[in-house]
């Protein structure tokens, strides 16, 4: 894989300059910190490359202030002329040093965390199998039809052509209303084609073959944000940068939801993490991130791997999306999770002052949705298409009306955040914990599928959409647990029917290491509904048992002690597939699971620093081929836009 570098060059006297610079004020700051070993402050990729005698190469490092960045790290930062970025919203310094320069920064007492900037890459019938349909046809409370109208979803991509016909209201009026780039190449536009093909899934209207390809949100508004360049490369800063623009902007183009169908190897835990912190950050602003968990479920013989969860995807906050193979047919009884998603659970870490590793282990994806094979928007001669020509499918021969094929989570990814966008719609007061927990209690769980591969279940519009437009408008942080959560006094019937089958809701919700079921997750408020905490806020762990804390949580709920796997019914009905202790201890024996597959998801770090079992060509694997499916066949366009969606 060719790494994708900023076009920084140094002289060696400037070099020595910097470094004088940072010898001196190391003697401030290194006695201070002396508690705090450097090696608990900075990644394990960065620490590689100085052992490796690779030192003295430039890097470009992502630096975490402790607390409010103290006068004299931004100082000698700034008089070093290193190419200082500064995000402001995040409170984040991004600096080109060498190596070993990071390994002295790591050890100053006014630094958190030194990480690298790590290469990002792209992840990769659809309303009426999700039951986005449903919604569009049945009134609710705030309006006879649900389509995202006012609503601003950020992709963080490649792009979007907005000369697609994809991309209009009925008025047409471009529904993309911003657009920046932040890989440094000047355009907005998508020459890779991921970006465009992900926003019309989201997004997408239904001009185009009768409302064949229609996205599930379908007037919402899009915000292109371009982090991944025109080769479907980019880098952790790039994506932090988006990520802080959302955080100023958010209001102005009301960004409810952000959508990252990208990722990384997620080496640091997601406490140390840069991208799990800003993500958490928007989060606790009232922003709902989607994540794709990565499409990296197999080996390449075909055999089933856990632990290999992209971040920002390990992040608590995110709602991580693993993807389904519908095989092309609106029944969902014969869904399956796709062979090529990532399972969990996370594998980030932390290094204890003896060196040893303490991994995450939480269990993700949170919840799954169609992701393999799906047709929608194709933008002007794109490198995937150029590259792929059979990505192509043939639904039109006019450039503004092309239609390409992509598998992966991806594309998984924007059908669920356009979920949100109608849930959203139907009642603007839920909170991201809110949505994350309607996503999951209303979601399907597949048969045959344990939690680390599917996590609450499929995605299920109709039935999120219904509890969304029942939740009381009026709850706040002065809200007591226990009280009513609906604006009824029954609950609906957990159940909903789509393309003539009925299957039950799963009733519950996946927390960081455990699960909760109970009745009160949806008629009553439970504190962890509010923003600034977690769904896991209120799970007390003493001894590898688990609890929850009754300030947080009402006493209808209860947790289990395994990771199931489902018989296709609720949530806590199940086979056991691993215990919630073994979580605990966390997986170091040997590494394997049951009989069901191995743990090996803390890659490989090769001499340059690239984490390497999550390259470009396995994500594009993914993307070109899918799982075994009938994919319906496409639907012709006939050069008319249809106005009837």
């Amino acid at each position: 894989m060719k790494r994708y570098l900023y076009p920084i060059f140094w002289s060696g006297v400037f070099s020595l300059l910097f470094l004088s610079l940072l010898v001196s004020e190391r003697r401030t700051h290194a006695a201070a910190n002396s508690a705090v070993p450097s090696a608990r402050k900075i990644s394990k990729d960065i620490v590689a490359k100085v052992s490796a005698g690779k030192g003295a190469d430039l890097i470009r490092v992502i630096i975490q202030p402790a607390n409010q960045p103290e006068l004299s790290l931004d100082s000698t930062l700034e008089d070093s002329g290193s190419n200082i970025r500064k995000l402001n919203s995040f409170r984040t310094r991004i600096v080109t040093v060498p190596a070993h320069v990071a390994m002295d920064l790591a050890s100053r007492s006014d630094v958190a965390y030194v990480s690298l900037n790590r290469d990002v890459q792209p992840m990769g019938h659809l309303s009426s199998t999700t039951g986005a349909d449903l919604v569009r046809a049945t009134p609710n409370t705030t309006s006879s039809s649900l389509d995202g109208t006012g609503i601003g979803i950020a992709i963080l991509d490649s792009g979007i052509d907005t000369s697609h016909r994809a991309f209009l209201n009925r008025s047409n009026e471009l529904r993309v209303v911003y657009s920046e780039d932040f890989t440094g190449e000047g355009r907005t536009d998508d020459p890779y084609g991921h970006g465009t093909h992900v926003a019309s899934l989201a997004a997408g209207n239904g001009r185009i073959s009768n409302a064949q390809y229609l996205g599930i949100a379908s007037n919402a508004n899009l915000i292109n944000l371009r982090v991944l360049n025109a080769q479907g490369l980019g880098t952790t800063a790039a994506v932090l940068r988006a990520l802080d623009w959302v955080a100023a902007n958010r209001e102005t183009y009301n960004i409810r939801v952000v959508n990252m169908s990208l990722g990384m190897p997620a080496i640091d835990s997601y406490v140390n993490d840069p991208m799990c912190r800003a993500v958490r950050r928007l989060v606790d602003a009232g922003v709902v991130v989607f994540a794709a968990a990565g499409n990296n479920g197999k080996d390449g013989d075909g055999n089933k791997l856990y632990g290999h969860i992209h971040s920002p995807g390990n992040e608590p906050s995110a709602i991580t999306v693993g993807a389904v193979n519908t095989f092309g047919t609106d029944n969902r009884d014969d869904d399956g999770v796709a062979s090529f998603s990532s399972r969990g659970p996370t594998r980030s870490f932390t290094t204890d002052d003896d060196g040893t590793r303490h991994y995450d282990n939480i269990i993700k994806p949170d919840i799954v949705a169609p992701g393999n094979k799906l047709i929608d928007a194709e933008a002007v001669n794109n490198y995937l298409i150029q590259h792929n020509p059979q990505l192509d499918a043939g639904v039109s021969g006019s450039d503004p009306r092309k239609m390409m094929f992509l598998s992966g989570t991806s594309m998984a990814t924007p059908v669920a955040a356009g979920a949100a966008a109608l849930m959203l719609q139907a009642n603007p007061s839920l909170t991201p914990n809110l949505i994350k927990a309607l996503l999951m209690y209303t979601a399907q769980p597949l048969s045959g599928f344990n939690m680390l591969e599917q996590g609450a279940g499929q995605l299920n519009i109709a039935g999120a959409v219904q509890m969304a437009g029942l939740v009381r408008n009026d709850l706040s942080s002065t809200t007591a647990v226990g009280s009513p959560l609906l604006m009824v006094n029954t609950a609906p019937a957990a159940q909903t029917t789509i393309a003539n089958q009925t299957f039950t809701w799963s009733r519950g919700i996946v927390l960081n290491h455990t699960y909760a079921t109970g009745a009160d997750l949806i008629t009553r408020y439970q504190l962890v509904y509010g923003q600034g905490n977690l769904l896991s806020s209120g799970v007390i762990t003493g001894d590898g048992v688990l609890r929850l804390d009754p300030s947080f949580y009402s006493d209808g709920v209860i947790t289990g002690d395994q990771i199931l796997t489902s018989y296709g019914v609720i949530t806590g009905d199940g086979a056991a597939f691993i215990s919630v202790n073994l979580l605990f201890q966390n997986l170091l024996s040997d590494g394997v699971i049951t009989g069901d597959g191995v743990i090996t998801g803390d890659g490989v770090i090769t001499g340059d620093g690239v984490i390497t079992g999550d390259l470009v060509t396995s994500a594009q694997s993914a993307m070109m081929n899918g799982d075994k499916s009938s994919m319906m066949t496409a639907a012709a366009d006939n050069g008319s836009d249809c106005l009837d969606y």
